[in-house]
Protein backbone atom coordinates (compact mmCIF):
# COMPACT_ATOMS: atom_id res chain seq x y z
CA UNK A 1 0.00 0.00 0.00
CA UNK A 2 1.27 3.44 -0.78
CA UNK A 3 2.03 5.57 2.26
CA UNK A 4 -0.19 8.40 1.08
CA UNK A 5 -3.13 5.98 0.70
CA UNK A 6 -2.60 4.75 4.26
CA UNK A 7 -2.42 8.33 5.55
CA UNK A 8 -5.62 9.19 3.67
CA UNK A 9 -7.44 6.29 5.35
CA UNK A 10 -6.14 7.39 8.74
CA UNK A 11 -7.33 10.97 8.22
CA UNK A 12 -10.77 9.78 7.14
CA UNK A 13 -10.97 7.77 10.39
CA UNK A 14 -10.25 10.93 12.42
CA UNK A 15 -6.58 10.25 13.18
CA UNK A 16 -3.95 12.94 12.85
CA UNK A 17 -0.19 13.22 12.59
CA UNK A 18 1.30 13.85 16.02
CA UNK A 19 4.91 14.33 14.91
CA UNK A 20 7.48 13.32 12.32
CA UNK A 21 10.49 11.31 13.39
CA UNK A 22 13.63 10.40 11.50
CA UNK A 23 12.39 7.06 10.17
CA UNK A 24 8.78 6.93 11.44
CA UNK A 25 5.78 9.21 11.86
CA UNK A 26 3.59 9.08 14.94
CA UNK A 27 -0.16 9.03 14.31
CA UNK A 28 -2.76 9.33 17.06
CA UNK A 29 -6.45 8.52 17.30
CA UNK A 30 -7.87 11.23 19.59
CA UNK A 31 -10.99 9.16 20.41
CA UNK A 32 -9.00 6.28 21.90
CA UNK A 33 -5.64 7.93 22.61
CA UNK A 34 -3.80 5.17 20.74
CA UNK A 35 -0.49 6.20 19.17
CA UNK A 36 0.98 4.15 16.31
CA UNK A 37 4.20 4.51 14.35
CA UNK A 38 4.05 4.57 10.55
CA UNK A 39 7.29 3.97 8.64
CA UNK A 40 8.37 6.67 6.22
CA UNK A 41 8.73 4.34 3.23
CA UNK A 42 6.91 5.06 -0.02
CA UNK A 43 5.51 1.53 -0.06
CA UNK A 44 4.25 -0.14 3.14
CA UNK A 45 3.63 -3.88 3.10
CA UNK A 46 -0.03 -4.92 3.31
CA UNK A 47 0.14 -6.85 6.62
CA UNK A 48 1.79 -3.88 8.35
CA UNK A 49 -0.69 -1.42 6.84
CA UNK A 50 -3.62 -3.57 8.06
CA UNK A 51 -2.08 -3.76 11.54
CA UNK A 52 -1.68 0.03 11.71
CA UNK A 53 -5.26 0.61 10.54
CA UNK A 54 -6.61 -1.95 13.02
CA UNK A 55 -4.66 -0.55 15.98
CA UNK A 56 -5.83 3.00 15.25
CA UNK A 57 -9.44 1.89 14.73
CA UNK A 58 -9.51 2.83 11.06
CA UNK A 59 -10.11 -0.64 9.65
Amino acid sequence: MKRRDLERKLRIAGCYLKREGRSHSLWINPKTGVVETVPRHNEIKEPLARKILKNLGAA
